[in-house]
């Protein structure tokens, strides 16, 4: 297939491609390994913009590129008020997983960064947006019902993630005295625990994790949408042509990463805080559900 710079199509999968290739190389110059999470918050709003821009800034696509803006503004601002982009900053998660058994070997980890790491999320991460490409197909089709949905969802979604990273902000910050932080009287308890429970956590051990995932699934909506001719039966006999289309599988896709990430990210948090074990039994991991039992008192002094 020859390369056609003015197909959205292969734009972005050039694009793609030159993302994966610095996040590669980067990894190899600094030894660090968190360069695609240095991107993530801006990939989809490029490709996002790509269409757009080849559609005539259809209303469609301009609105769907616009809603990835804000998503990834937000995202950016937390990430870097996190330290994220501070030099020689990555995942605590990374060198976790690097002592497993199957990648301790440098040659398995530096297939693993190839593969997953700097090849895999890259195309991920395009592949959320595609939904952008329905868009771009159906450019000059009127905006209907479904898309009202999904605008609303998706701002939604992302209105609550923020909720949930402020929540988490003010705790971390505080609990380690960090300036300009004073402790809240309401935490002391979280503050002995060394984690967050309170607020949007009391009904879910990761709000903005599930957030992320259904703020990605609302984005497939606007595919739905631009595929609906608005006089189809959306729940009759041939529902899956209405619902199923391929431009869904990016968000399968981010689904089923977030459920081995979480995974893995409680594993390394139940063996820092002994009573992490009790929290999982009270709490919903990712949906925000009403508490299973009354979480006992912390055991220890808060530092």
């Amino acid at each position: 297939m020859n390369f056609d710079p003015s197909d959205p199509d292969h734009l972005c999968a050039a694009i793609c491609a030159g993302f994966a290739t610095w996040c590669l190389v980067a990894s190899w110059v600094t030894g660090t390994y968190s360069h695609v999470d240095r991107l993530w918050s801006i990939t989809p709003a490029v490709y996002a913009s790509v269409y757009a821009y080849a559609s005539g800034f259809d209303a469609r696509a301009s609105t769907m590129a616009a809603l990835t803006w804000v998503w990834g503004i937000r995202l950016t601002y937390n990430f870097a008020r996190k330290g994220g982009y501070s030099k020689g900053e990555q995942d605590y998660r990374w060198p976790v997983l690097r002592e497993h058994p199957l990648l301790k070997h440098p040659v398995a980890w530096q297939a693993f960064n190839l593969g997953f790491i700097a090849t895999y999320q890259h195309a991920l991460l395009l592949l959320i947006a595609r939904p952008s490409s329905a868009a771009y197909e159906a450019k000059g089709s009127e905006l209907n019902a479904l898309d009202r949905i999904a605008f609303g969802l998706f701002a939604f979604f992302v209105a609550f993630e923020s909720v949930a990273d402020q929540q988490q902000w003010i705790f971390q910050q505080s609990k380690h005295r960090a300036p300009g932080h004073a402790r809240v009287n309401a935490l002391r308890d979280d503050y002995k625990r060394g984690f967050l429970t309170s607020g949007l956590f009391r009904y879910s051990r990761h709000p903005n994790f599930f957030a992320e995932q259904c703020a990605w699934v609302s984005y497939y909506l606007f595919a739905v949408a631009a595929k609906w001719d608005g006089r189809a039966d959306l729940f009759g006999a041939s529902w899956r042509d209405a619902w199923v289309h391929e431009q869904g599988i990016g968000a399968v896709l981010l689904v089923l990463l977030f459920q081995g990430s979480t995974r893995f990210t409680e594993s390394i948090t139940a063996g820092k805080y002994p009573e992490y074990a009790e929290y999982r039994k009270t709490t919903s991991a990712l949906v925000p559900l009403p508490p299973f039992g009354k979480l006992r008192a912390p055991t220890k002094k808060a530092r």
